[in-house]
């Protein structure tokens, strides 16, 4: 897929790849990963868009033919559902979204989910983390409820309507000023079923991105950068920056 975002990839070419009959590869695609190869494909597709977005000149017409669409009108459609702003606004905005839009609640019988965000010992340096709620596997479109924190530590959603989420996470961990790339860590759980009302306790731990966790498509990168930045310049302060 990574080889051949430009390209009109199908079921059959990945199976084949992978010497497998397409419905037994898919099985073992969706188990492994969480989501269908097609589903995988099309987060991998606008997550090189963003990428090209903010590191060349090229207009979105160009860009949206080298992640494999061939109409610009479906390749900003879906790009804007899923990052949260349209792709001249994405690289307009440097890739930051400077207030993560949440979900409204349903109704006055909301829950509650809190615990604690680890790290792994070699990773603890100061660094962004995010945690949301998301209907699919993906981060993408709109949180249920979500919160920014400056590392490690205790983190609450609030407002969760009862339904079936999944918790996933995405940290950057390393020192603004440095010239080696900052470690990227994620952490996914779920389905989870939470119920009205609930309070519920889960920790994570973040571990260092693999090649098939799922990208993270909102529009977060410069929040990070500004929030390591900013402890760089007060490193006492640890405090929960936002959380809706």
């Amino acid at each position: 897929m990574r080889s051949n975002l430009a390209e009109p990839v199908t079921i059959d070419d990945l199976a084949r790849a992978a010497m497998f009959s397409k419905f037994h590869f898919s099985r073992m695609f969706q188990r492994v990963t969480g989501v269908s190869p097609g589903r995988f494909l099309s987060a991998i597709r606008l997550e090189e868009a963003k990428h090209l977005l903010l590191t060349t000149s090229l207009n979105v017409a160009d860009i949206s033919m080298r992640v494999g669409y061939n109409s610009v009108g479906t390749f900003s459609s879906r790009f804007s559902r899923s990052v949260g702003v349209s792709p001249t606004a994405y690289r307009r905005l440097g890739g930051y979204i400077a207030t993560i839009p949440s979900q409204d609640p349903c109704g006055p019988d909301t829950a509650r989910i809190s615990g604690r965000i680890g790290l792994p010992a070699q990773l603890r340096r100061p660094g962004l983390i995010f945690i949301g709620l998301f209907p699919t596997p993906i981060p993408e479109g709109r949180p249920v409820s979500c919160a920014v924190l400056h590392g490690p530590g205790g983190y609450e959603l609030r407002a969760v309507p009862g339904e079936q989420y999944y918790l996933l996470a995405h940290g950057v961990t390393g020192d603004p000023e440095a010239a080696q790339q900052p470690n990227l860590t994620v952490a996914t759980c779920g389905p989870l079923t939470v119920d009205r009302e609930a309070r519920l306790n889960l920790d994570v731990m973040l571990q260092p991105v693999g090649r098939l966790d799922l990208p993270v498509l909102l529009a977060l990168q410069d929040a990070r950068k500004t929030a390591l930045q900013r402890m760089a310049d007060d490193p006492a302060r640890h405090t929960q920056l936002a959380a809706a």
